[in-house]
C-alpha cells in the first residue's frame, strides 16, 4: 500500500503544482499540508480527479499547538470508496484566522465545522450556521484548547430549593490530604519498596 500511496502522492503533486507542501506518505498513510486559501481547490481536486475520487469526508477536527504562531491544525480525513484510499489534509490556522468552509463541496462538513468551532474556536468563513454544537448556549470559552481550565468556568446543577437548573462559578474546595505512599492506589513515590520486599530473592 505504501508504494501505491507514493504513486498517488506524485499524481496529486503533479495535478496541484501550486501546493505549498508536497503530498507525502507518513507512517503508511498519505498526508498533505496546504494553506487555507488553497484548501477549496485542493479538496475539489481530490474529490473529482479520476485517480483520487475522495468523495467521502470522514471527519474534520482541530489540533491545538498553543506555542506555535499558527496555533491550530484543521485536519480533513477523506476516503475514496472506489479505490479504497485514505488521505489526511492539514491546514495550519492562526487563532484569529478564518478557514474557508467546504460545505459546498461536502455538505456534511457543516456539522464537523460547527464542532471544531465549538471546541477550538476555529472560525469557518462561509458556514451560514456556525453555532455551538455540543456545549451549552451560554458556554464560555472553547474546552478543547490546551489553555482551557480543566474545571471550566461555570458549573451547572439542579437547585432543589429554586426547583430549576442554575449556573454558578466553579467552586472546588479540596481539603488537605495526607497521602499514604504505601498504598498501591495512591502510588508509591517514596519509599520505593513495600514491607516484605527485603525477602525477595532469598531462597524459600
Amino acid at each position: 500500500m505504501t508504494e501505491v500511496y507514493q504513486k498517488l502522492a506524485e499524481h496529486i503533486g503533479a495535478g496541484l503544482p501550486g501546493l505549498s507542501g508536497k503530498p507525502e506518505v507518513r507512517l503508511g498513510e498519505l498526508m498533505l499540508v496546504t494553506d487555507s486559501k488553497s484548501l477549496p481547490a485542493v479538496l475539489k481536486f481530490l474529490r473529482d480527479d479520476q485517480s483520487c475520487q475522495f468523495k467521502m469526508l470522514i471527519d474534520i477536527c482541530g489540533v491545538d499547538y498553543p506555542e506555535r504562531e499558527k496555533r491550530f491544525d484543521v485536519v480533513y480525513n477523506l476516503l475514496s470508496l472506489k479505490h479504497n484510499f485514505r488521505i489526511r489534509v492539514k491546514v495550519p490556522a492562526g487563532e484569529d484566522e478564518a478557514v474557508p468552509s467546504v460545505c459546498d463541496l461536502f455538505p456534511v462538513a457543516g456539522w464537523f465545522e460547527r464542532e471544531a468551532y465549538d471546541f477550538y474556536g476555529i472560525f469557518f468563513e462561509g458556514n451560514v450556521d456556525l453555532r455551538r454544537l455540543l456545549t451549552d448556549y451560554g458556554f464560555d470559552g472553547h474546552p478543547f484548547r490546551k489553555d482551557f481550565p480543566l474545571t471550566g468556568y461555570v458549573e451547572v446543577r439542579y437547585d432543589e430549593e429554586q426547583k430549576r437548573v442554575v449556573n454558578e462559578p466553579v467552586n472546588l474546595v479540596q481539603e488537605f490530604r495526607t497521602f499514604d505512599f504505601m498504598s498501591p492506589w495512591e502510588g508509591m513515590l517514596r519509599p520505593r519498596s513495600l514491607p516484605g520486599d527485603e525477602k525477595a530473592g532469598k531462597g524459600n
